[in-house]
């Protein structure tokens, strides 16, 4: 289990048309820290968000993939993408709303 703060699990919400939609439902999709856990993920947004209670956390982690980049010194070098982990968090009926658009 890592050793994480609870401010340093969650990086950032994943705005695409299909978190949009399930917003609707009350489930909010973030980019969290590669090494966090479904409970760590829970707590972090409780803790967050004030008057929020996570019903069900899922998660799912893309790996890297191996890509090529041109430079124009040394031609193609071999590279990889960043490893990613995405976190669907849904709140108990009840729970408060997450505003992600507060300071917009």
């Amino acid at each position: 289990m890592a050793d994480l703060k609870y401010y340093d699990i969650i990086l950032k919400p994943l705005m695409t048309e299909k978190s949009m939609e399930l917003l609707e439902n009350q489930c909010y999709s973030f980019y969290v820290h590669p090494k966090a856990t479904k409970t760590q993920i829970k707590e972090a947004v409780e803790k967050l968000f004030a008057g929020t209670k996570v019903a069900r956390v899922n998660t799912l982690a893309t790996h890297p993939k191996k890509r090529h980049r041109r430079s124009q010194q040394q031609g193609f070098r071999p590279g990889r993408t960043v490893k990613r982990k995405k976190a669907l968090v849904t709140l108990a009926p009840g729970s408060n709303a997450i505003d992600l658009f507060e300071g917009l």
